[in-house]
């Protein structure tokens, strides 16, 4: 009687050390605006939350890019602020403004106030979701989970939404760090707890996104992003130590060398670095992903295809991630995604 053996996925062989043929592909917010079907999507459901917590709905959503382009990650359609309300922080996200939270995280007693997260309360649609996309792609893409890192999360939850220049957290860092600490490392064991329990529902591979970190000083970075960054990935590897975790900051140039020093296992580029000076300074332990700007998708195929090729060239052939610098943007042309998707995957690049 013979017996079969399943093919690990493309992209968590390579996450996991491999040397393939070629990089494996997803892009950060695959699924999204710029694809009709979700919009279509969106038009009938308007609530984002409805969107992301809904099983039947945030599955749907998290297929369509996989049934459109074949990538070789799906990832869980959901936000970074989905786990907050099981700390006690409840928020919205409206359309066109983004998230908010109110009120805002701004006193001592309301961090003493949090409540330690129990995901499987507080998000019990995260399983039959991740659970399902496992069933769904099989071995053909790999399953990533994803989640907010501490500074970011505390940015949105102290700043009550999104800011430009920060001043609610960064005055908080400056006249009440011990406060700001205790919220972080509340925040940080709500994190790992969070990607633990992606991980035990089916998320091959989870993505940490410290999103607003790069608006801080390399001193701040240091001070209230890293340690967290750290004790995330610690809580994380203490219960799935092989699972392998990326860290992801935008416009991070000034605070890249320090990131490997999170403890993840590969570390994603904006499009304001070359790859290849950066893969000397971090040595062969280290994955890369990233780095192509997502205004590239606008440009004609043979721009296209050159910057695809000067990438991949820079990047070798070892632990590496095709991705964009930052997530597909709002009416990107779906034929220019489909051309990258086919270009990265034929290795005609």
């Amino acid at each position: 009687m013979g017996t079969t053996t399943s093919v690990l996925p493309h992209l968590l062989r390579v996450a996991q050390g491999e040397v393939l043929d070629r990089p494996p592909i997803w892009l950060m917010r695959q699924a999204g605006r710029y694809m009709k079907v979700y919009r279509d999507l969106r038009d009938r459901y308007p609530s984002f939350r409805d969107r992301s917590e809904i099983p039947e709905l945030a599955i749907d959503i998290s297929l369509q890019p996989f049934r459109a382009f074949a990538p070789d990650g799906v990832i869980l359609f959901s936000d970074i602020l989905t786990p907050l309300p099981g700390l006690g922080i409840p928020f919205d996200i409206i359309e066109s403004k983004g998230p908010i939270i109110d009120p805002p995280i701004r006193s001592q007693a309301q961090v003493n106030a949090l409540t330690p997260l129990e995901p499987e309360v507080a998000c019990p649609f995260i399983r039959p979701i991740l659970t399902t996309l496992r069933k769904e792609v099989g071995d053909k893409a790999t399953v990533l989970g994803f989640a907010g890192a501490p500074w970011t999360l505390a940015a949105y939850a102290v700043e009550g939404k999104s800011s430009k220049d920060y001043i609610v957290i960064k005055t908080m860092a400056y006249q009440e760090p011990d406060l700001l600490h205790q919220f972080l490392g509340k925040l940080a064991d709500a994190i790992a707890a969070y990607l633990c329990y992606q991980i035990d529902c089916g998320a091959q591979v989870v993505q940490l996104f410290d999103s607003w970190a790069g608006q801080l000083s390399q001193r701040d970075y240091a001070n209230f992003a890293l340690p967290y960054q750290q004790r995330v990935v610690r809580g994380v590897k203490a219960v799935y130590p092989d699972v392998p975790m990326i860290l992801y900051i935008n416009g991070s140039g000034a605070i890249l060398d320090k990131m490997p020093a999170s403890g993840v296992d590969i570390v994603s580029l904006d499009w304001t670095v070359d790859i290849s000076p950066v893969r000397q300074r971090f040595g062969p332990n280290i994955g890369i992903q990233g780095n192509l700007d997502p205004v590239t998708l606008f440009a004609s195929p043979d721009v296209i295809k050159e910057r695809v090729a000067d990438i991949i060239r820079q990047a070798g052939d070892s632990r590496y991630i095709f991705n964009l610098g930052h997530g597909v943007l709002q009416k990107t042309p779906e034929e220019n995604v489909a051309y990258l998707f086919d270009l990265v995957k034929s290795g005609s690049y």
